[in-house]
């Protein structure tokens, strides 16, 4: 029988096995701006979710809440009363919603299918910031960022249950479902793991090289938290070893993260870059940035509808004035929220 040169042999095992590596390699799809908002009106905003059951986006407004039809991208309503609204969590079970009302440190509870508010419950932590809602023991949670707490909710009792000293200022937090609730600790660069059957804090651990995290998301799959930071920087968490396997680099100014679990794609919003990192999973510890993508300068938080695999963005068009803060202002009535889509 005839050899093959070893250059032939070479070039068929090549042939053999490339179909398969491509079989292996996610397809990356080609996210940009595809539709804008224009919802107007004053003040400013922080988080945005999906009620993705209902088509509802509901849009923080420092005093109130916008809440979008998806289906009509239409105003379907507005939840009053909620100074210094920060964020929105929902409990499916209960058909409920609540928001964290960091003016008045307290949560107004509200009915998923009418918007009518059914209650307001008081006595949480000192400027609660971000809320998240634990299925594992049906309570809300809200992060207090002055008082360095949390505060436990049991929404059947419409009452805070127990607070939970934190080692630091909280930010973002996430779930697992299966008792356990993360928590960016912004000014200590660390992440907090709660028990939320104990209403106990765990542990902690660095998560450099991120210096001053924000927005969080999680991969339940995996077991893997993804932190934003000032620094440019998303530090990936183990989070049953507690310790960060992957850093990947982001935009400036993220305050938020989502994890997209069908495509294996995790993203960063960059308000003061006026990108979306887009960061792809190749497994549990490997990442890559497979795309930045225009936004807008202020585009610094999101939310995904999962159903229809869009991001949605609040941005605004800031001017020349600054607040008392020393943040630029935004021109009256440029508010919008950016629909990202590929």
């Amino acid at each position: 029988m005839s050899k093959l040169p070893r250059t032939a042999l070479v070039l068929l095992l090549a042939a053999s096995l490339a179909p398969a590596f491509a079989a292996d390699t996610p397809h990356v799809p080609s996210w940009h701006v595809v539709g804008r908002l224009a919802l107007g009106g004053p003040g400013g905003w922080d988080y945005l979710a999906v009620d993705a059951p209902r088509h509802h986006l509901f849009v923080s407004r420092g005093d109130r809440v916008m809440v979008v039809d998806l289906t009509t991208n239409k105003l379907a309503g507005t939840l009053d009363g909620t100074a210094g609204v920060h964020g929105i969590a929902f409990d499916p079970a209960r058909r409920e919603g609540f928001t964290s009302d960091g003016g008045s440190a307290s949560v107004t509870v509200f009915d998923l299918d009418t918007l009518k508010t059914l209650a307001t419950i008081r006595g949480t932590g000192e400027k609660p910031d971000a809320i998240a809602f634990d299925p594992a023991s049906g309570h809300v949670f809200t992060l207090n960022g002055r008082s360095h707490s949390a505060s436990v909710i049991d929404p059947q009792q419409r009452a805070v249950v127990a607070t939970i000293a934190l080692p630091g200022k909280p930010e973002f937090a996430v779930a697992d479902g299966k008792g356990h609730l993360y928590v960016n600790i912004e000014d200590k660069s660390e992440l907090a793991e709660l028990d939320t059957g104990s209403n106990k804090l765990l542990r902690t651990w660095s998560l450099a090289p991120c210096a001053s995290p924000s927005g969080l998301a999680f991969d339940a799959a995996h077991r893997r938290a993804f932190s934003v930071c000032d620094n440019r920087v998303m530090a990936v968490s183990d989070v049953d070893r507690g310790r960060v396997v992957a850093s990947v680099p982001i935009g400036e100014g993220p305050d938020a993260a989502v994890f997209d679990p069908v495509t294996h794609t995790v993203f960063s919003s960059n308000g003061e870059s006026g990108t979306l990192t887009v960061v792809q999973q190749r497994d549990a510890d490997h990442y890559t940035v497979a795309a930045t993508v225009p936004t807008q300068k202020s585009a610094r938080t999101m939310a995904l509808d999962p159903t229809t695999q869009r991001l949605y963005l609040s941005a605004a068009t800031l001017g020349s004035q600054r607040n008392a803060r020393g943040w630029p202002m935004a021109e009256p009535g440029s508010f919008v929220v950016l629909e990202v889509g590929h």
